[in-house]
């Protein structure tokens, strides 16, 4: 049987109940895939890998080392995508930090002021999965990638009938992200080694729950063998 990283947290009964239901059903994969990186920047990850706790004294969004353990995941998605000649895509901030901008952010934290200390770096792409030529950043105010965003329009351009995603926070802009690219249709895969977020069980009940309706949960090395079967012409 495989073991899942939820498996901990959920009990055996509630398991029982979504498996009644016909929820986590494998849905197929297409031959036209594209990587979403969503928000690996130094806001969510810290400028060094440090417990979260010291990390959240400086970047109030880090998610300290678990963040950082993502990604080298990416890192390795990235060099196999790359090679398959999959699009890729990233989202971040945009660097104004100001009230007029935050929105409702600024309802539920208490800290949003504190972006301004370090705006333009925070929003920066982190150096190890920094864009290469040809991929696309796009700057998003909200937690999905497509919500006031064009990025519905670049991936119709590609042709792309299957998303995976990776970046954090899972809870958060992952799982926004992710819903929306179901809403679209699309074939939605979340990278479970490539994903991240403040706490633990945050972590593993939301892959749960994205697993069981929106995406399909892989491991890193079940994705790298996806992409390893498609032609590189297909894919580009």
């Amino acid at each position: 049987m495989t073991h899942r990283s939820w498996d901990q947290f959920i009990p055996a009964a509630d398991l029982e109940i979504y498996e009644a239901a016909g929820y986590g059903a494998r849905s197929p994969w297409g031959k036209r895939p594209v990587v979403l990186v969503v928000d690996v920047n130094y806001n969510f990850v810290g400028d060094t890998r440090e417990p979260i706790l010291d990390s959240i004294r400086k970047f109030r969004n880090s998610c300290g080392e678990a963040g950082w353990d993502a990604v080298d995941a990416i890192s390795t998605l990235l060099d196999s995508s790359r090679r398959a000649g999959a699009p890729t895509f990233y989202t971040t901030q945009p660097p104004d930090s100001s009230a007029q901008r935050a929105g409702g952010w600024a309802k539920k934290n208490s800290r949003v002021a504190d972006d301004a200390a370090h705006a333009a770096f925070g929003v920066q792409i982190v150096d190890k999965i920094a864009p290469a030529e040809g991929d696309i950043v796009i700057a998003k105010d909200k937690a999905s990638a497509f919500f006031a965003t064009p990025l519905v329009s670049y991936l119709n351009f590609h042709g792309v009938d299957t998303v995976l995603v990776v970046g954090g926070t899972t809870s958060g802009c992952v799982r926004a992200t992710v819903i929306d690219a179901f809403s679209y249709n699309y074939s939605v895969v979340v990278v479970e080694e490539g994903c991240f977020d403040r706490a633990p069980i945050s972590q593993a009940v939301n892959l749960f729950e994205i697993n069981a309706k929106y995406a399909d949960v892989a491991t890193l090395e079940d994705v790298l063998t996806y992409l390893d079967g498609i032609p590189t012409q297909v894919a580009a």
